[in-house]
């Protein structure tokens, strides 16, 4: 048996709430970093009991718009590559073809690493199109960045 007076558990009290959750119950606010990485790993955009998918879009959206470029980038290929995610890593990419010569090149560099299937790419260009991000045509980059993948496939992976 271990000596109490020695290995006695010190007191802790859990830090004050510094925010409301949407049940209006006490929570921790993240920054938009890591409110971004777990909307990327955990969020959908389909209506859930507490949020619709508009509130959620809205909320990526704002937190990936306060993030740099190169972050989002990151967040989206994670997003991908580790959390499988299907809509949320394309809507990141289409969100960085809309900020900039910044989210062009880091779209540039994330495009190949995201888009690995014909249906990440008709996600990717159905987000696009949709008007959601603030314009409905890919641009050159964007459409670039599709005809280079485009290009590197045979017509049977394309088929597939």
């Amino acid at each position: 048996m271990v000596l109490n007076a020695l290995f006695r558990s010190a007191a802790r009290s859990a830090p004050k709430a510094t925010s409301v959750n949407h049940e209006n119950a006490p929570a921790y606010a993240l920054d938009s970093r890591t409110a971004l990485a777990q909307l990327a790993a955990t969020g959908c955009f389909s209506n859930t009991f507490y949020v619709s998918g508009q509130e959620q879009l809205g909320k990526v959206l704002e937190h990936a718009g306060r993030c740099d470029p190169a972050f989002v980038a990151k967040v989206a290929v994670y997003a991908r590559e580790r959390g499988f995610m299907k809509d949320m890593p394309a809507v990141l990419l289409a969100h960085l073809a809309t900020r900039g010569p910044e989210g062009i090149a880091a779209m540039k560099t994330a495009f190949p690493r995201v888009v690995n299937n014909g249906r990440m790419l008709r996600a990717y260009v159905q987000v696009i199109r949709s008007g959601q991000l603030g314009r409905k045509s890919l641009g050159t980059a964007p459409k670039k960045a599709v005809q280079r993948w485009l290009g590197a496939r045979s017509a049977m992976s394309l088929f597939s």
